[in-house]
């Protein structure tokens, strides 16, 4: 059974691909400083796979911890790699916090798999690295336009560093995933999106509006050129990314890979736009959505959605879940959360 370093392993992806990894038969170790996730998420990767990771709770940023950690489990076999602050906002706020985490943390790690000599590594990577991208659909060749947030320079970056690092280091095997955009929750409705305070991202805002936690959701611009006017996005169950994370690794394990640094686009290849989000929810939940049409946010990009051949025919992995379905399992964990929150309050 082959040991698999998950760091942000109670996060949202990284929680869903713990439990694929453990039903895949590896063995998981995950380090987590908490800082966006709750140790309760391991009982519900328990619950799901009847196995609990071993979790170690430290913060990556300490150096010398990141090498006794290694020093002490020198028998991974591979690193998932998820640890890094993700808020676009937070990191126009505070640029520093962002280049710290994102890279200081990823430096010490690939210092470390450096040592080994022989190791495997898959980064987290974002689709924000094409910016505005020229053509749709977007493939791996589309051109790394210059990022609109320190977040997306990290992601950027972060490629470069893993990149220049295979280069000089052979027997180092790295895998860069770019995503799409991530939503759903695992459909035992145990594990799912757990945002802290206001949601970043489209979805959880969509079923805490549903809910009645948020009052209402502002959809921001109907003047793009698209069909309805609204931005579009591809929509990507977070189950089928982290089944992409295992294929990703067996890739690397089994030495298929064409070269020491690879990079796939995660998605669907659909785009959808957030009126047609909205009426996914619409359909799946029965209830109709207070929302409102608000002036353009600075910095969205009018619509971006993969090209996910490579992934499909290089990588034998395909996105099978529809976005009603990710909506669905959305809403069942919002409501679940919601009663859970409730029996809190009584």
């Amino acid at each position: 059974m082959k040991k698999v370093l998950v760091t942000g392993g109670l996060g949202f992806i990284g929680s869903h691909t713990v439990v694929e990894l453990q039903n895949e038969g590896f063995e998981v170790v995950i380090v987590d400083n908490l800082s966006n996730s709750s140790e309760n998420v391991l009982d519900g990767i328990i619950a799901i796979t009847g196995k609990k990771p071993v979790f170690e709770n430290f913060d990556l940023r300490d150096k010398p911890k990141v090498v006794e950690f290694f020093a002490k489990h020198h028998d991974i076999a591979g690193v998932i790699h998820f640890a890094a602050s993700k808020a676009v906002g937070e990191s126009v706020e505070n640029p520093l916090l962002y280049y710290e985490n994102n890279l200081g943390v990823l430096v010490y790690i690939l210092q470390e798999l450096q040592k080994k000599g022989e190791s495997n590594f898959i980064f987290s990577s974002s689709c924000t690295v094409y910016g505005q991208a020229d053509t749709m659909p977007i493939t791996e060749d589309a051109p790394v336009k210059p990022a609109e947030s320190p977040y997306g320079n990290t992601k950027q970056v972060g490629e470069e560093i893993i990149r220049d690092t295979c280069k000089v280091n052979p027997g180092l095997a790295a895998i860069a995933l770019r995503y799409f955009n991530p939503i759903g929750a695992h459909p035992t409705v145990e594990i799912g999106e757990l945002p802290i305070g206001v949601p970043q991202n489209l979805l959880p805002f969509i079923t805490q509006t549903g809910i009645g936690m948020r009052e209402q959701l502002s959809v921001f611009g109907d003047d793009y050129p698209t069909p309805d006017g609204t931005c579009i996005r591809d929509y990507i169950h977070v189950v089928d990314l982290a089944k992409a994370h295992v294929a990703a690794l067996q890739r690397l394990l089994t030495a298929k890979n064409d070269t020491n640094f690879e990079v796939f686009n995660l998605g669907t290849g659909t785009g959808s736009s957030v009126l047609e989000v909205i009426q996914s929810f619409e359909r799946v939940s029965g209830e109709k959505l207070n929302y409102r049409i608000a002036p353009r946010r600075e910095g969205d990009v009018i619509q971006a959605y993969a090209d996910t051949a490579k992934a499909n025919e290089v990588l034998g992995w395909k996105a099978a879940s529809t976005l009603d379905d990710a909506m669905e399992s959305a809403w069942n964990w919002e409501k679940k959360i919601r009663k859970g929150k409730e029996k809190t309050m009584a």
